[in-house]
């Protein structure tokens, strides 16, 4: 028997590239299908109805939108950190937000995980980019993270039992919160140990979001210690259910539901805390953890028509689906709960085989299953390691793995925070960081050197106030109105656009901003003038060879057109359009866009020639209905399956 060992390895892939990020910022977020209807918050527990309303996402700012990428896989090597010892073989994607993209049982060769054979990008994290397979680490905000398809920090540092873990680390920017995940094997142990930590530097209290997410085959049976449930469908409907069956239908066997839906088990107070999902073998997957990480879930896609085309959509056609059973610090995905200032919150979880009966009565089966992984790794068990975890987490790593982003050390630098264990250093310092050190240091952002994208905008409320305190250069007023539209304060962020209007050199970034404003305040006429002119000017200044340049011209172009339109005004959408590159035009979100100005030239027939000759939208969000909705302004046929990704009945 050996203790853990970490060694590189690489992975090889069919995976479509990320391609570059909208430079746009995020003024409003994605259309995030998590909300609940008004009517289900009377019925809440109180703590559950407090924590749901607290303080949900105004903006993704600072993050921007992954939308660059597309559905053209090639064969790509990505970088993997393997995590061994004599029973268990874990696989880790640094450069993907630390994804654990296989966990092997070496004694039997069973993959207990649902392990895509393909990485492609998809709509659904908080920021765009997400890709489905394995075990991911979900912080910020109610969703996928921001960090779906980003690069952690990684490196060794020693395990309690001498051996090795595996820590990844990062900066989550929402929230302004650093986390770390360390992942060992003890000696002869059919279980992987993972500690998490998310520490609240701050001097106010951050509203804190966790859940680990695991993929697993969805011709299972999914146990948990749990006889009620939370059910939430994309109706955006919250209610109770009785666990195993309602409607006469057992639900813990992820294909008989039609339509995709979450079950947020409500595991008793007491209870051992654990997840399990079975095969009709017997065999499967348990999670279990400390009792801080309270909530369990099980997500499912259904069978019905949309769910199996989300499936296809996700993966490689002909490969088997996968349902996700998870781990949360709520009940619910849908609630935050209150990070104290200077504190932290830390747990430990458990993956490991399980062999259990699956079929029977519920009571029994889940007792059975529940012994079961008793005799395999005791409640005390997980405690003690957790104990014994604690003391290291603070270890400082050895040797550097991989790196991630130098956002951390902008932000220790800033703050002088001390965060033994997760270093963040000023080597990971880069280009998207300078103007804001140069700030830190001056007191002044840095003049841009000729004309070129805005870069991030901070907007945290110590970035604003140094915003507020610097020149007034027209740059400066342009990120302080970002940050004072993440504040809330929009009508102090129109007036900093706009008195940097007249004597920006590049108008088109304020123009936009003040564009969204106004579409937000229900003034579309105004918005699509604002769309146009900012849209000419950007087109004045733009260079077609430049990948950010051309990223910011189909951000820009996309949203001027749908302006437009909305208001009434096909002609100037149509001069907009005829602008954007070619390679642009022809990417499916702006086939589905061409469509709609199509039909709104009165031109139903030629709307109709695109949707025959067929078109892919890579960024289709989750939950998106637009597809359907132009179709049935086309036609009375039927939704064609390629285009049908509904979620939810008809309504």
């Amino acid at each position: 028997m050996i203790v853990t060992t970490i060694r590189r390895a690489v992975v090889t892939l069919p995976a479509a590239p990320l391609g570059p990020d909208n430079p746009l910022p995020a003024l409003r977020p994605l259309d995030e299908v998590h909300r609940i209807d008004d009517r289900d918050k009377a019925g809440l527990p109180r703590d559950m109805a407090r924590q749901i309303g607290h303080a949900p996402l105004r903006s993704l700012l600072p993050v921007r939108v992954r939308d660059g990428y597309d559905r053209t896989r090639v064969p790509r090597d990505l970088d993997a950190l393997v995590v061994e010892n004599d029973r268990l073989r874990a696989t880790v994607l640094p450069g993907l937000g630390g994804r654990v993209t296989s966990l092997l049982h070496k004694p039997t060769g069973r993959e207990l995980l649902y392990r895509n054979p393909v990485v492609q990008p998809a709509n659904f994290a908080l920021n765009g980019a997400w890709y489905s397979g394995g075990i991911e680490w979900n912080i910020g905000a109610t969703g996928h993270t921001t960090l779906s398809c980003a690069p952690l920090h990684a490196a060794r540092v020693p395990a309690p039992d001498g051996g090795e873990m595996l820590r990844l680390w990062e900066w989550e920017r929402l929230r302004d919160l650093p986390f770390q995940v360390d992942l060992w094997l003890p000696d002869g142990s059919d279980f992987l140990y993972v500690g998490v930590r998310v520490r609240n530097p701050h001097e106010r209290p951050v509203p804190a979001y966790w859940w680990s997410n695991i993929a697993v085959p969805e011709e299972c049976r999914v146990l948990a210690p749990a006889e009620e449930a939370w059910h939430f469908g994309y109706q955006r409907r919250l209610r109770r259910v009785p666990v195993p069956s309602y409607d006469g239908v057992d639900r813990t066997y992820p294909l008989n539901s039609t339509y995709a839906a979450d079950y947020f088990y409500e595991v008793p107070e007491g209870r051992r805390r654990w997840i399990a999902v079975l095969g009709a073998d017997g065999h499967g997957l348990v999670q279990t953890s400390t009792d801080v990480l309270r909530g369990r879930k099980l997500f499912v896609w259904g069978a019905g028509t949309g769910g199996r085309r989300w499936q296809r959509w996700l993966t490689e056609p002909g490969t088997g689906g996968y349902c996700e059973i998870q781990a949360g610090l709520a009940r619910t995905q849908l609630e935050h709960v209150r990070l104290e200032p200077e504190s932290e919150v830390a747990w430990l979880e458990a993956y490991g085989p399980l062999e259990a009966e699956p079929a029977g009565e519920w009571p029994s089966v889940v007792d059975a299953a529940e012994a079961r992984l008793a005799a395999a790794l005791p409640r005390a068990a997980v405690d003690a390691a957790y104990e014994a975890w604690k003391p290291y987490a603070d270890t400082e790593p050895g040797e550097a793995l991989a790196a991630g982003s130098g956002w951390g050390a902008l932000e220790v630098l800033r703050g002088g925070f001390k965060l033994p264990g997760t270093p963040f250093d000023e080597a990971a310092l880069g280009e998207p960081q300078a103007p804001w050190l140069h700030l830190l240091r001056t007191g002044a952002l840095p003049e841009p050197d000729g004309a070129a994208p805005p870069g991030e905008s901070l907007v945290a409320p110590h970035w604003r106030d140094m915003l507020e305190t610097a020149p007034a250069t027209p740059l400066t007023e342009y990120h302080l109105g970002v940050a004072q539209w993440h504040a809330g304060d929009r009508a102090q962020a129109v007036r900093s656009w706009e008195r940097a209007l007249p004597h920006a050199p590049s108008r088109w970034p304020l123009l936009r901003c003040l564009a969204v404003a106004d579409r937000e305040g229900g003034h579309h006429e105004r918005a699509a003038d604002r769309y146009a002119e900012a849209f000419d000017d950007l087109c004045r200044e733009r260079r077609d060879s430049d990948a950010v340049w051309t990223a910011a011209t189909a951000a820009l172009g996309r949203e001027a057109v749908e302006a437009l339109l909305a208001a009434g005004r096909a002609a100037p959408a149509r001069a907009v359009w005829e602008r954007l590159h070619p390679a642009t035009r022809e990417r499916g979100r702006f086939r589905l866009l061409l469509a709609a100005l199509l039909l709104a030239e009165g031109r139903p027939d030629a709307a109709r020639e695109v949707f025959d000759a067929g078109f892919e939208v890579a960024d289709l969000r989750e939950g998106d209905e637009s597809i359907g909705r132009l179709w049935a302004r086309l036609t009375d046929d039927p939704l064609p399956a390629r285009y049908d990704f509904r979620m939810r009945p008809p309504v």
